[in-house]
């Protein structure tokens, strides 16, 4: 038989299990938001405990909250960091209420374990979970800031990948420098470039990607933390609304600062709006770069087959040798799912009302799902793609030098015109543009020697730089 206790709160009373370190708003919560099936992310449960620890230290130093429930807080706030007490987290991700089921699960998980420090062993609450746990807050700054952090926090993962897919991409940058292909607009033969001139491009793209998201984090080290409801600071002391974020900051090691509008900074979270965005632009550009590296790799036989992309997976259950290239494809699909997400918590930025805006609950679970979705996505496109891709040199100078693309390059002779029927005339009779060019007798071979030289017409694009080991 299973052991309850009896507990209420203003919506009425609930049997909760006797060894449940949740409580009734808890469990009330887990049967209305039944949406996900999925837990609370762990890093954002680890930063509300820091929250509530900081919280703890500062209301002690006022006096407002007693040494003993201050060290006894404490003390369940660690336990829940270190990654304790995860099965007592039974609120699902998305939630009405703006957050306020995740702060209250929280509140009764560190209220109950604190009370069980003190020597309570009947479930009964010694330290209580808004009165005490709860001191000087509300959802209103907890859950936000919680978010804030949790960006923060999941962000430096993903930037180190952004960081290692730029260096992969500098090394491949030059080590093909001198490798000649044809460039293209439009899916059409262009001009001659080279394979490093694309992977060097590439490269530049990622590390301004790096940059917007870098500076877009910027606006989560801003924190409405002390504002409790609504930004007023009602039922926060002076000292605390003055010290709470300098206490979090340093337990904490991020680099927290305390808004200066915190009616601003509660009722409006275009600031995770702006890092989404930033993110999907960034995949946006790696995902276009992914569907180059789908077409340069196209074949073998039968397509451009002017790099060759790491064999990983089967690319058929029925077409024996055939291997695709899933590695760029799984990194479109993530980026699918990035923009997806963006429009989701784009939406929930416009939906707020007044001085709160109640969508954050979904607003994190879709950035939170972003951003360790892209961290995977870039560190498999960079270990089983981007390190072992090799290039077919002699393919590519081939395809570059029957191209009729070259044609550009007699244009400053004879002009636009009469280069272009050279080309029309080469394309014609399947013939190489030197030759037409040869037989309307206006070129010495010395011209066509120069003006045709591929390694002079791929021009003076950024040099790639070696990689200091």
């Amino acid at each position: 038989m299973v052991r309850t206790r009896l507990e209420s709160d203003s919506i009425g009373s609930m049997m909760i299990p006797q060894e449940a370190y949740y409580g009734v708003q808890s469990l009330r919560a887990n049967r209305s938001f039944r949406i996900t099936g999925q837990h609370m992310n762990s890093e954002f449960l680890k930063n509300l405990a820091l929250i509530k620890k900081a919280a703890a230290i500062t209301n002690a130093m006022t006096g407002d909250l007693s040494t003993d429930k201050a060290t006894a807080i404490e003390r369940a706030c660690d336990e829940i960091i270190s990654g304790e007490l995860k099965e007592a987290f039974i609120v699902d991700p998305i939630q009405g209420g703006a957050g306020t089921s995740a702060n209250m699960n929280m509140n009764e998980v560190i209220a109950h374990r604190a009370s069980e420090i003190l020597g309570a062993t009947d479930g009964s609450y010694l330290v209580h979970p808004n009165d005490d746990v709860n001191m000087g807050q509300s959802t209103n700054d907890t859950i936000p800031s919680a978010g804030k952090m949790t960006v923060l926090t999941l962000a430096k993962p993903m930037l180190a990948e952004f960081s290692r897919l730029y260096r992969a991409l500098e090394e491949k940058a030059y080590e093909f420098k001198d490798v000649i292909k044809m460039g293209r607009t439009q899916l059409q033969d262009a001009v001659p470039m080279t394979l490093g001139d694309t992977f060097h491009a590439y490269a530049t793209m990622v590390k301004r990607a790096y940059k917007r998201i870098e500076k877009s984090l910027d606006e989560m080290k801003s924190l409405n933390m002390g504002g409790t409801a609504i930004g007023s600071c009602i039922n926060a002391s002076d000292y605390y609304v003055d010290h709470i974020v300098h206490v979090l900051a340093k337990i904490s090691a991020l680099p927290l600062t305390q808004a200066d509008d915190l009616f601003d900074a509660t009722e409006n979270i275009d600031s995770f709006a702006a890092v989404s965005g930033a993110i999907k632009a960034g995949m946006l550009s790696i995902s276009k770069m992914c569907n180059d590296l789908r077409l340069l790799s196209s074949g073998p036989r039968c397509g451009l087959h002017e790099i060759n992309i790491p064999a990983k997976q089967n690319g058929s259950s029925i077409m024996p040798g055939k291997v695709n290239p899933v590695i760029p494809e799984v990194v479109t699909q993530v980026t699918f799912l990035v923009a997806g997400h963006d429009t989701t918590i784009m939406m929930a930025a416009e939906s707020g009302q007044m001085e709160l805006n109640a969508f954050e609950p979904v607003t994190f679970h879709q950035l939170f799902e972003s951003i360790t979705a892209v961290t995977g996505a870039i560190k498999t496109l960079v270990d089983n793609c981007i390190l072992d891709l090799t290039a077919n040199e002699d393919h590519c100078l081939e395809l570059a030098e029957n191209s009729t693309g070259i044609a550009t390059a007699l244009s400053p002779k004879v002009g636009y015109q009469k280069a272009a029927s050279i080309a029309k005339a080469a394309l014609h009779d399947g013939t190489s543009v030197r030759e037409k060019a040869e037989a309307t007798g206006l070129f010495t071979e010395k011209e066509l020697d120069t003006l045709l030289d591929l390694r002079k017409a791929v021009g003076k694009s950024s040099e790639p730089e070696a990689i200091a080991e």
